[in-house]
């Protein structure tokens, strides 16, 4: 076996290693030379797998050595897009720090913000709209983040929070989706009090 092979299976073994949160063997797979982004059948490297199960002290070894944060999946997610949609901050904060791209989409074509939006992350939302992030971006369903949190959120505390951020970051109220529906009519549809209240004013 050469060295690059060698490395290569050093590679897939700082995956499954990065998943359990094993820190000591992944330094070892490291200072080892381990293909930090060696890729199992799923598609995923090291990074990935650790985002997953969020294991940010895992992650920042990885991202100290230089494992890209933006590298997808098969199911074209990445260390940065699992934060967004599975609310883990600080791991958002990490991969942000690491030169996440904030305009990289999902298998929807979904950004980060749309992921956050219709799970109600305030906090992650509060972080990606830190960045140049595109407020009015629409995914394949023909929907906005702001149309997300209204159609699949459920109009309580954290999506009306959700609402208010958008729309003060510049989210365009008069946006419809794909039907012609705006977002003001789906929040009346579903009575939406307080969600009404602010595409109103």
């Amino acid at each position: 076996m050469n060295y690059s092979e060698q490395s290569r299976k050093n590679g897939l073994q700082l995956i499954y290693a990065a998943e359990k949160g094993d820190i000591e063997t992944v330094k070892s797979l490291l200072e080892n030379g381990a293909y930090i982004h060696a890729q199992d059948t799923e598609g995923r490297c090291a990074i990935t797998a650790a985002a997953y199960k969020n294991r940010l002290d895992v992650i920042d070894l990885l991202i100290a050595a230089g494992a890209d944060v933006n590298m997808k999946d098969n199911t074209l997610q990445s260390a940065y897009l699992i934060s967004t949609s599975e609310d883990y901050t600080e791991l958002l904060k990490k991969t942000l720090g690491a030169g996440a791209d904030v305009h990289s989409t999902d298998s929807y074509n979904g950004t980060g913000l749309i992921r956050a939006a219709d799970r109600g992350h305030v906090e992650v939302i509060r972080e990606l709209l830190k960045t140049d992030i595109r407020v009015n971006h629409i995914n394949k369903l023909g929907w906005t983040a702001l149309l997300e949190a209204i159609i699949l959120g459920d109009g309580g505390k954290r999506h009306t929070e959700v609402v208010r951020m958008l729309t003060n970051a510049g989210a365009d109220v008069n946006l419809p989706d794909k039907d012609g529906v705006t977002p003001l009519a789906h929040a009346e549809s579903k009575n939406y009090t307080e969600i009404i209240k602010l595409l109103q004013h």
